[in-house]
């Protein structure tokens, strides 16, 4: 058998170099022992945050989840995807924005982002955060890929707040808040895509003797009752909003003509004349109401006209509606009231609340 010899010095170098070799694969097995480390809790803080991530190549046309992307979408993990299929998950507006977006970046080679709703292969509505960008390739688009996360909680909470803040818990109609937030946009950026034409202001008759005799808790299935005849009355209504203990607030649009915002009115009348059967009882209420047209007043205007006609419409017996007019802001000529009206309000003058009402609109701006 033939022994190799090696030239002098030569086994220490190979030596060396094995040693060189183990060094570098034990280095490998570290680096590759703290790459799936990382990856087991990236999976797991993937989950945890319901974030999955996605890729599609442009040229190939194929499509790359990550585990937890099928699990939003409720699909078997793993399984083929088809684009055009998955799309189908989503109602056509979430659909057709995904779409503009998608074209946009990829002209662009920019990214995006959008909350979209989906409903999943089992039936269930979800909303998700998609996150996209762009790869390019010698400035050409060549991939684009980006996260899907699961906000459906988020979007609950979300809403949850949102109605919290703007509707009336009890009646669910809009509260004041929105309503101010709604009339002081007259001449702003929802005016020109949802013009208003015109304030309705309700004040309901009878309530306090029904809230005095019978309590709160059966004057507030009456508020219930009233909030849902107002929606009956005014199906057409921009806005329906409770702004007082039994005072409430309607925003018609500007294709209505005045009969037919009289119409609304004499509805509104005839709907809360109607009594109210709780627990045994039958409740009597009533409804006046104001009416003005925006016809080129300021916010404050507005809510002040319709709150004087309002009163006029309560100094002439209650259970009725009137529509502004001017001669309402000058003080009245003192004449008898009808037969159970109140005495006769003398705006501007002698009505305590509508004259320090319409001064602080006046001075500051506000609705409060």
């Amino acid at each position: 058998m033939t022994s190799v010899s090696f030239p002098q010095g030569g086994a220490s170098v190979i030596a060396c170099q094995q040693a060189q070799l183990d060094a570098q694969a034990l280095l490998i097995e570290e680096q590759a022992a703290a790459l799936a480390h990382s990856r087991k809790i990236f999976e797991r803080a993937s989950a945890a945050a319901r974030i999955g991530v996605w890729e599609y190549n442009l040229a190939s046309h194929t499509l790359v989840w990550t585990d937890v992307v099928y699990d939003i979408f409720e699909l078997p993990r793993g399984c083929a995807l088809d684009r055009n299929e998955i799309l189908n998950c989503y109602p056509q507006s979430s659909r057709k924005m995904l779409e503009i977006l998608r074209s946009r970046a990829i002209e662009e080679r920019s990214g995006f982002s959008l909350d979209a709703e989906i409903t999943t292969t089992k039936g269930r509505l979800r909303w998700i955060r998609i996150t996209a960008s762009v790869e390019c390739d010698d400035g050409v688009a060549v991939r684009i890929f980006g996260m899907k996360q699961d906000i459906t909680e988020e979007k609950i909470i979300s809403d949850q707040m949102r109605y919290l803040a703007e509707f009336d818990v009890m009646t669910g109609l809009c509260n004041r808040s929105r309503f101010q937030s709604r009339l002081s946009d007259l001449g702003g950026s929802d005016a020109d895509l949802n013009p208003i034409g015109a304030l309705l202001l309700v004040d309901l008759d009878g309530f306090k003797q029904v809230n005095d005799t019978y309590g709160h808790a059966l004057g507030d299935e009456c508020l219930k009752e009233v909030a849902l005849r107002l929606r009956n009355a005014c199906p057409q209504a921009e806005l329906v909003a409770r702004i007082g203990g039994d005072e409430f607030g309607i925003l018609l649009g500007a294709h209505l003509d005045q009969r037919a915002m009289e119409e609304f009115a004499r509805a509104i009348v005839e709907g809360l004349s109607r009594p109210v059967d709780r627990r045994g009882h039958s409740l009597k209420l009533g409804a006046s109401v104001g009416i003005a047209r925006v016809e080129a007043c300021t916010p404050s205007e507005l809510f002040i006209h319709a709150d004087a006609a309002l009163y006029a419409a309560k100094a002439a017996g209650r259970n009725r509606f009137r529509m502004f007019d001017p001669a309402m802001m000058r003080v009245d000529s003192g004449c008898a009231p009808a037969p159970g009206a109140a005495a006769p309000i003398r705006l501007m003058d002698t009505d305590c609340r509508v004259f320090r009402r319409a001064r602080a609109q006046a001075e500051t701006g506000r609705l409060d």
